[in-house]
């Protein structure tokens, strides 16, 4: 499909161009701020984390947002300014405002230093950061301290700090079969939730794509665990025939026994809890029958509640805006403008110039038919 014919069908893909976006997911993220407010202005004081960033319109959306908090008010530094981290296994091109990270969402070693690049050059992090998390669990404070310090967006090594907001718009190579894409998916998405639990504070917000399906009240119930207000979102600019949709993870209180981990990730199976024996015939008759009901109802309503999710559904974005499923017409002098920015390192760019023997000539994105049916 040509550039022109695409603009045509594609109203947000004619708009990112022209605004400027390296991608249209732009206006997800644009649209879920609309709704949920989750740029606001006081609410992101140490910064904002981009998981499986590339190509980078997310981070570009967040740069601009936070832009003028990170220049500082007029005549005011920007010292202690909002930093913007993103992360991918791929190469990125920079963005202005926006610190790089090429590494893997399931290490512990990127989640470190998603943590170092927050507080770089932050004076908040002193040389005596081990000292003092030592004296706190000598103190015996040590998880009081924590769960203080991170109410503030630090922890207790050193009042670290965490981020105030970690975004995730991954999502694997889709194949058709919507069971194999949304099995991926899905663990994509535990994994985003893990690394997210060792560098948001609390308080925070995570906001990360998901595709719907059966599984869906099981990936709620698990956010649950760790949010308090969790919520499925469908932006004008997703379309409606993509089973795409966000999850906004608000309120971010993890239970207070919780060590993230990456030996025992989200993605592994939950260790159940193991009731201890039935005590015996003679015990068991000498309690009450009232209290007998009350047991069995309250486990009834707890079975239930695990297996039924009711899951909030929330549409985003101006019903009377674009709709990404229409196909809007360009005036006939119209530019066809190119993408923002190619891909630094396309899978389907090879190294040299290759050909495969059916008239197809692989390393420039470029075909060999035409001069084949000329000749």
């Amino acid at each position: 499909m040509g550039r022109a014919s695409k603009d045509k069908r594609d109203i947000y893909y004619r708009k990112a161009k022209e605004e400027g976006y390296r991608a249209r997911s732009a206006y997800k993220l644009l649209q879920l701020h609309e709704e949920f407010d989750i740029l606001q202005r006081g609410s992101i004081r140490t910064g904002v984390v981009d998981l499986c960033a590339a190509p980078g319109s997310w981070s570009q959306v967040l740069a601009r947002h936070l832009r003028e908090e990170v220049r500082g008010a007029p005549g005011q530094p920007s010292t202690g300014a909002a930093r913007i981290v993103a992360v991918d296994l791929q190469e990125m091109m920079p963005i202005e405002g926006v610190q790089l990270l090429q590494g893997d969402i399931t290490s512990e070693a990127t989640a470190r230093e998603i943590i170092r690049l927050l507080n770089d050059n932050d004076d908040a992090v002193s040389a005596g950061a081990e000292r003092a998390e030592k004296e706190a669990a000598d103190a015996g404070a040590g998880a009081a301290a924590a769960a203080a310090a991170e109410e503030d967006g630090g922890t207790a090594r050193g009042r670290e700090k965490k981020a105030d907001l970690v975004v995730c718009d991954g999502a694997p190579d889709v194949t058709g079969m919507h069971e194999l894409d949304e099995y991926l998916q899905h663990h994509l998405l535990l994994a985003a939730l893990n690394i997210t639990t060792f560098v948001l504070r609390r308080g925070g917000t995570f906001v990360t794509k998901m595709f719907r399906g059966p599984n869906t009240p099981f990936l709620v119930a698990k956010s649950e665990v760790f949010f308090r207000h969790v919520t499925i979102a469908k932006p004008k600019s997703s379309r409606n025939a993509s089973m795409e949709a966000f999850m906004v993870c608000q309120d971010y209180q993890p239970p207070a026994a919780y060590r993230p981990s990456f030996d025992r990730p989200l993605t592994t199976t939950t260790r159940c809890f193991t009731p201890a024996a039935p005590p015996p015939p003679a015990l068991a008759s000498q309690q009450s029958e009232t209290q007998q009901a009350v047991d069995q109802t309250q486990a009834e309503y707890e079975a239930f509640m695990v297996e039924n999710v009711i899951v909030p559904f929330l549409a985003c974005g101006d019903l009377s805006g674009y709709d990404a499923d229409m196909c809007y017409d360009r005036e006939a002098d119209a530019p066809v403008l190119p993408p923002v920015h190619p891909p630094r390192q396309a899978p389907y760019l090879a190294s040299g110039a290759t050909n495969d023997g059916c008239g197809l000539t692989h390393g420039d994105g470029t075909t060999a038919l035409k001069r084949q049916r000329r000749e």
